[in-house]
């Protein structure tokens, strides 16, 4: 029997420094686990671009498409600003979402008790947080047509369609309702039907497919009213499902809940492959952070944990994912700090890889 197969695509920025970090929780796996990966690592993003003028080369693509599972760490610099849209370093993650069919994206927002001050909100309105937004990531506005910048008398109009069918909103809708299953059993559908038609067809197939999961109590939310509710009291919130444009805001909203970007994971799945296991690929949330890559100072648990939820989602380790998980709470409970997640003055904050090395050691210490 083979080794699950994983593409590595470390991208730009800080993402081959974090990425790094998650080679080292792989290697650890295979030592002492006795579970091996066969890994392979690619080009995306500006790196991409400045090796073979395309933000992801054919070959790259081709590849995404064969293994068990993709592990991305970030694309995107200054540097590619003034590259022509059609070939900026995020086409290429885009291209990857699209060609790969991943229309669930999920996105956990987790506050871990030791970093509960670190939250913009008060530490009893977030200390606990245990959410996941389900995002659908293939259509909607960023992919609608007709779109582009258009003259239109003696002015130019940008235009960008909202676009859903009713197979593209039953898929994502399935995929938050099976994953509420698992969890509390509390779904809440966000979207605009009060100003939207696309949105109203959201809440019609929403309640539709709910029918066939009447154990999940289902509850519809404008989307606007959604994000206040999420700075207000966002522990009512078990799975949140929504649209591809408010699931990019609502996240992110959700994201900052927790303290820092530097902390969060995220899935991306799309249709069952013949091992009956969905095509994935797995991300942090942070961007590529250009401004601090290659000092050491970027918080690899973010990647870390993207591999975690890979354990659980695309190689039916569910065990190890929650030993993953753990060992990175209790480093947080150690207080190991990267500079993101400290707030006291004078207090030497833990490289990228003395916080790799830190998760390693409590992996070591759970065995």
């Amino acid at each position: 029997m083979s080794n699950p197969s994983l593409l590595i695509l470390p991208g730009d920025g800080i993402g081959p420094e974090v990425m790094a970090e998650v080679r080292k929780i792989i290697d650890w796996f295979g030592a002492k686990r006795g579970i091996a990966f066969d890994v392979s690592e690619d080009l995306v993003g500006g790196c991409a671009y400045d090796k073979h003028g395309t933000p992801l080369h054919d070959d790259t693509m081709a590849k995404a498409q064969e293994v068990d599972a993709v592990l991305l760490g970030a694309v995107g610099g200054p540097k590619y600003d003034v590259l022509d849209f059609s070939v900026k370093p995020e086409r290429g993650l885009l291209r990857l979402r699209k060609e790969m069919d991943l229309y669930a994206n999920l996105r956990p927002a987790q506050c871990f008790d030791a970093l509960a001050d670190f939250s913009s909100l008060k530490k009893d309105v977030v200390a606990g947080l245990d959410i996941m937004i389900v995002r659908e990531l293939t259509s909607g506005i960023y992919f609608g047509e007709p779109r582009g910048i258009i003259e239109e008398g003696n002015e130019r109009v940008g235009i960008n369609t909202q676009r859903y069918t009713e197979s593209e909103i039953d898929r994502v809708a399935r995929s938050a309702f099976e994953l509420a299953m698992k969890r509390g059993k509390k779904l809440c559908s966000m979207e605009k039907a009060n100003v939207m038609e696309s949105g109203i067809l959201w809440r019609e197939v929403v309640t539709e497919v709910g029918k066939e999961y009447p154990e999940v109590e289902l509850s519809h939310m404008y989307a606007d009213a959604g994000a206040m509710q999420l700075c207000r009291a966002p522990k009512q919130f078990d799975v949140i499902v929504t649209d591809n444009l408010f699931g990019d805001l609502l996240s992110d909203a959700a994201a900052m809940l927790t303290g820092s970007l530097g902390m969060l994971p995220s899935a991306s799945l799309g249709k069952p492959m013949a091992n009956g296991r969905p095509k994935a690929l797995y991300e942090p949330v942070h961007g590529s952070a250009p401004d601090i890559a290659g000092q050491g100072k970027a918080n690899p648990c973010a990647c870390i944990l993207s591999f975690a939820m890979a354990l659980r989602y695309s190689f039916d380790l569910g065990a190890e994912a929650d030993r993953l998980e753990a060992a990175v709470e209790k480093v947080l409970a150690d207080g190991v700090r990267t500079a993101d997640l400290l707030n006291e003055e004078g207090r030497t904050p833990a490289s990228t890889t003395e916080m790799g090395d830190a998760v390693v050691a409590a992996l070591d210490a759970s065995l």
